[in-house]
């Protein structure tokens, strides 16, 4: 059977609560506690323990802000919300022992929180207004919010603080000031910690899925137009099979010869997604060898029928957009490009949205195109473009980009934004920009 590890970070009495509460959540899962004084320490501890862990349970969301940076693409994390019950729970530890009636409390609370601390104070009714509260980043000096309590205590203006953070609460009752902790509750870390082991099983089956990639060169017509030698095609041959069979050892996956300048890999989704950077400088690397331009579609699938359906699907798209290195048609149809600069988009190519197809039809335009343009628009973060960028990011006739343009502005998907002067004599260039879908 196998078990899921996560690593457990937090402050000591953060941990010792979450290992209490997870220590019969099933067999086949382990959480592993690493506790730190100072958030300063958790990239070090991410980086020494990360090996063999699928994903990460943190304490709350300051120790999640300062590990961000440091977190890679394929590990899992979540975190316990300080707000909400942990909150109702230390207001009614601090009205129980403070009178916080006549005199002011302060607050502190991590960015990221900010509206759900809003929030909670308005469902039980009480006013922010008058109350000092310091709404800080992950990166913010500790201390410095210890000093933003202690001033407003002892200058009289605070009868006690309300903290997110242990190491400001173990601060401040070192200077005797009274101090409530929003601890995160038994159902909070339950919550948090499900999520997190359905996120790693999920996880699990998505890798496990059938992967197959087929990679396209045309040897034949390559050789014809050079006036190559009758071996040439066989040379080019055995070596583009080297490679390909030195990338099927890599995969764990057969390789099945389609014909003369076509191969089939097949592998799990897990092996293929690990090792995408690797296949990018093989085709690269064949295509320098043999000068000739490779096609590559990745398809995967729940069944081999359906891997291979999408593999297919994502070859045609590759041999009509040469720009793109390669194509994948994942599970449920969506389209991801990886381009040769390593850019990457993904956009799907079918909608359920009855409107949106019915003026797409009107229009003339397919809704893979337009949620092609949609995600172009994203990846390279336009505000505005023109038709001769649009024509020559998605290899099309700039004639094309402006009828699809100019029909998208018939009904509405679309606007002109403003107009470009070019630096030679004609019409200036007409700058559009997609309108949100209403």
């Amino acid at each position: 059977m196998m078990t899921y590890r996560f690593g457990v970070i937090g402050p000591q009495p953060s941990v010792e609560h979450i290992l209490e509460i997870t220590a019969s959540m099933g067999e086949d899962v382990q959480f592993i506690p690493y506790i730190y004084n100072h958030p300063q320490e958790i990239p070090d501890i991410l980086e020494r323990n990360r090996t063999g862990l699928k994903g990460w349970f943190f304490s709350g969301p300051i120790p999640l802000s300062v590990a961000q940076p440091y977190l890679r693409k394929e590990e899992l994390a979540v975190y316990c919300k300080p707000a909400g019950s942990a909150l109702y729970k230390a207001m009614v530890q601090m009205m129980n022992g403070q009178d916080v009636r006549s005199k002011p409390y302060s607050i502190d609370m991590i960015r990221s929180e900010d509206l759900d601390l809003h929030e909670s104070f308005a469902e039980l009714g009480i006013a922010m207004d008058g109350l000092p509260v310091r709404i800080f980043d992950g990166t913010e000096e500790p201390n410095d919010i210890v000093q933003f309590h202690l001033e407003l205590w002892k200058n009289g203006k605070s009868a006690a603080a309300l903290t997110c953070m242990h190491f400001i609460y173990s601060e401040l009752q070192k200077h005797g000031m009274p101090v409530y902790r929003l601890m995160i509750t038994r159902q909070d870390i339950r919550q948090a910690a499900q999520l997190l082991i359905q996120q790693a099983r999920s996880s699990y089956f998505k890798d496990t899925q059938i992967g197959m990639q087929i990679v396209e060169a045309d040897l034949l017509g390559a050789s014809a137009r050079s006036n190559g030698s009758r071996y040439s095609v066989q040379y080019a041959e055995l070596k583009m099979q080297q490679r390909i069979l030195q990338l099927c050892e890599r995969l764990d996956g057969i390789m099945v010869h389609n014909g003369v300048g076509s191969y089939q890999i097949i592998s799990t989704r897990g092996a293929i997604e690990r090792e995408l950077v690797r296949l990018r400088q093989t085709v690269e690397r064949m295509e320098l060898e043999s000068d000739v331009q490779m096609s590559v579609g990745i398809g995967y699938g729940d069944t081999a029928f359906t891997a291979s359906n999408h593999a297919m699907r994502a070859l045609q798209h590759a041999r009509h957009n040469r720009q793109q290195l390669l194509v994948i048609v994942q599970d449920n149809g969506d389209i991801r490009e990886i381009d040769k600069d390593e850019g990457e988009w993904s956009y799907a190519s079918r909608s359920l949205d009855s409107e949106l197809l019915e003026r797409l039809n009107e229009a003339n335009i397919s809704v893979k195109t337009y949620r092609k343009i949609e995600a172009l628009t994203r990846h390279m973060n336009w505000d505005g473009f023109t038709t001769t960028q649009l024509a020559q990011h998605l290899s099309m006739t700039i004639r094309n980009a402006q009828r699809i343009m100019s029909s998208l502005c018939q009904i509405d998907l679309a606007e002109i934004d403003g107009e470009e002067q070019q630096s030679v004599r004609g019409r200036p260039r007409k700058i559009y920009r997609l309108r949100r879908e209403r």
